[in-house]
């Protein structure tokens, strides 16, 4: 069977070997320790991806790869990385020429496949729940807020830039737009918001009944609702996935009865909702299965 390589950059750099929709071996990441977040903020782009490649070699593969799938945060098309507000490092890099170019060294001439972060994790979770054959859609909880799509269909689908309220002074989104859904959920903008406290102590003080944080739990989870609601009137009801560092915090109870409070025509309330854990594993797989699939479509072309 055909294996190559998948990559994922998110709050740190994870690579995989994959096969038939599955890891071989271990996941590599750098650094190891996966509670250590925001390593990338600031570190130039070559670094990291010479620091994709130091990886790859301890992948120790028997043959070189047939291709190579990557996975990063922002508006990433055709290769080319146009905006990356939480990686500002990346934007306006030619990715999909700096990747090849870099792991040539390694394997020779790989195709590489470039997209963004959140739509190679739905790529992952359909493949490995054999749902290549419908649509699956995925919010990602981190430093920011990634959705993703498979299949991936030309467009931005920045749709954690949501706009989900009207007040002007919510404005702590990293792309500086006001009245974002990152703004509320993502995690560098709960530590803005809460200057005295960290994101996870607020949800245990909203636990224990504080007033403050009780009433930014209710609009945490309202926000997540409302871009839910947004992509099920635009897209249609299906299967929404739930995953990242921030997802611990999500009550589906909560955030089932607020979206079923936003969508009221019955033909679009066949949705569901999942949290989903491993999403690094998975996001590795999909890069590898879109890389995959577009050597294929290529080669129908040719």
């Amino acid at each position: 069977m055909a294996h190559g390589i998948g990559i994922i950059i998110t709050e740190r750099i994870s690579v995989a070997a994959v096969r038939d929709h599955e890891l071989v071996g271990a996941l590599r990441s750098d650094p190891d320790d996966s509670s250590i977040a925001d390593t990338l903020q600031g570190v130039p782009a070559e670094i990291i991806i010479e620091r994709m490649v130091d990886l790859s070699k301890q992948l120790n593969l028997s043959d070189p790869p047939e291709y190579i799938g990557l996975g990063m945060p922002g508006i990433v098309r055709g290769g080319i990385v146009e905006d990356s507000p939480n990686l500002v490092q990346f934007k306006g890099l030619t990715m999909q020429q700096l990747v090849g170019e870099a792991f040539n060294s390694l394997f020779g001439r790989v195709p590489v496949s470039v997209g963004n972060d959140a739509d190679v994790l739905a790529a992952g979770l359909a493949a490995s729940r054999g749902h290549l054959d419908r649509i699956i859609r995925v919010w990602t909880l981190g430093t920011g807020i990634g959705f993703g799509r498979y299949p991936v269909q030309d467009g931005v689908w920045e749709a954690g830039h949501t706009v989900v309220t009207l007040d002007p002074k919510e404005q702590f989104c990293g792309c500086g737009g006001k009245g974002h859904l990152e703004g509320i959920m993502g995690h560098r903008a709960m530590r803005l918001r809460f200057m005295d406290l960290e994101p996870d102590e607020v949800f245990a003080e909203a636990e224990a009944g504080e007033t403050r944080c009780v009433e930014f739990v209710k609009l945490w989870h309202r926000a997540l609702a409302a871009a839910t609601a947004s992509s099920v009137h635009i897209s249609g009801p299906g299967k929404f996935y739930i995953t990242g560092p921030n997802s611990q915090f999500v009550n589906l109870t909560l955030l089932g009865e607020y979206l079923h409070e936003m969508v009221k025509l019955s033909p679009l309330q066949s949705y569901s909702l999942e949290v989903v854990h491993g999403e690094e594993a998975l996001a590795a797989i999909g890069a590898a299965v879109n890389a995959a699939q577009a050597l294929e479509q290529s080669a129908v072309k040719t």
